[in-house]
């Protein structure tokens, strides 16, 4: 396809790429969309915050739009864009309807970011103290997400292991699937070395959004759990918590004598990973790929996590630290790499190979605007065969339309 593609996002927020792994990976999405010469609006029914990313300035149009409000069927037409991508499939339910319905030629890209169903279901077996298993997924949210993906005619799907489960327990077919991780530069072999090392490095770290649960309940399990038993280990070792959105209620754990501080959020994440020794992320619940982790490598920094943390993210490849789910091993794994060097840097580097074999950014890049092209060509063929998909879409965009249009006119 010779032309400057037109390409319209609607976000479910205005990227936050400093708040969170979601923000860096929609930022991302954007910056491929404008190094191919793209056109690219922004959209969003979200207000803008004091941390939302500055799109404009690097050549994209901003566009707030309204729910339930034909003002975005004008702004469609406005638009006329070659490629809708829906931020979650929350998005895709308000707005997917309407694109189909003025845009019907549009390519619909859903960026799933995880799958929230997954991440809710762990969440539910956590909270009723029982073993997850696949009972737990089949929920309405799933139904809801799957039925958006099955909408959309590209699915962009972040861990090997989500893309497993759609494919086998839920017989998505493939070639609505595209597997597509957080990507990375390549870190060269030299880049370490000017980083601080081993002995120039003190206490242990944690970082993330608190709006997001998986990450609130990692800080109190450190809290609570594990941080007591590892501090009278390495008595002077500190615990530093960083993160976006902190409540009065996460701020409450900061404790100067137990050494554990709470610092709310970070200017820049880097510069504190960089910093700190060991990354901590006693992840119990959640999906897709962590960011934390993926920082921490970039930083050289090595971390101790869990099996759900840690999923989907190295392959066959050893860990940059350590993996283990029980709090015995947290403890002994992170006082092991604390004061070990020869570990420290092996796992340093293992950090730097996962990295560059699975989340360069030139593995993947191409191939995704080459699957782009290709699905575009052959849309028609595709939607008749996924003629599901056309059921869906045709029960959804009558259903949601007429509830929809009530609304509007309730608003009058």
């Amino acid at each position: 396809m010779d032309k400057n593609q037109k390409v319209l996002v609607i976000g479910s927020v205005w990227p936050e790429p400093n708040s969170s792994a979601a923000g860096s990976r929609m930022l991302q999405l954007l910056q491929l969309f404008l190094a191919n010469n793209w056109d690219v609006a922004f959209s969003s029914s979200s207000l803008v915050s004091d941390y939302s990313f500055d799109i404009e300035s690097i050549g994209i149009s901003k566009y707030s739009i309204a729910l339930n409000s034909d003002s975005f069927n004008v702004l469609l037409k406005e638009i006329n864009p070659d490629i809708v991508l829906f931020d979650r499939f929350m998005t895709e339910e308000q707005f997917g309807w309407r694109v189909a319905n003025v845009c019907p030629n549009s390519l619909r890209i859903l960026d799933t970011e995880d799958l929230h169903f997954l991440r809710q279901a762990r969440h539910k077996a956590f909270k009723e103290k029982k073993e997850f298993n696949q009972t737990y997924l089949f929920s309405d949210t799933a139904k809801r997400e799957i039925a958006s993906i099955l909408r959309c005619d590209l699915s962009l799907i972040i861990s090997e292991f989500e893309m497993d489960l759609l494919i086998n327990s839920f017989k998505i077919d493939k070639s609505l699937l595209h597997y597509l991780p957080i990507l990375s530069d390549k870190i060269a072999d030299y880049f370490y070395d000017s980083l601080s090392g081993f002995n120039d490095r003190n206490d242990f770290i944690f970082i993330g959004n608190f709006w997001h649960e998986p990450n609130w309940n990692a800080v109190q399990y450190l809290k609570e759990t594990i941080w007591p038993s590892l501090s009278e280990r390495l008595p002077k070792a500190k615990l530093l918590i960083y993160g976006a959105y902190p409540s009065q209620k996460v701020f409450q754990l900061h404790n100067e004598k137990e050494r554990f501080y709470v610092l709310g959020r970070a200017e820049n994440a880097y510069e504190v990973i960089k910093k700190a020794k060991v990354m901590l992320a006693p992840i119990r619940f959640g999906a897709g790929i962590k960011g934390k982790l993926l920082d921490a490598m970039h930083c050289g920094t090595p971390s101790i996590t869990t099996s759900i943390g840690a999923e989907s993210m190295f392959g066959e490849l050893p860990w940059n630290g350590f993996i283990t789910d029980s709090i015995e091993g947290f403890t002994e794994k992170a006082t092991q790499l604390y004061s070990d060097e020869n570990i420290w840097l092996e796992a340093q580097n293992n950090g730097r190979n996962i990295i560059n074999q699975r989340y360069d950014r030139n593995l993947y890049e191409e191939n995704f605007i080459q699957q782009i092209v290709r699905v575009q060509k052959t849309l028609e063929i595709q939607r008749q065969q996924n003629f599901i998909g056309s059921i869906l879409q045709h029960n959804t965009m009558n259903a949601t339309k007429y509830m929809s249009k009530w609304i509007q006119e309730k608003n009058k």
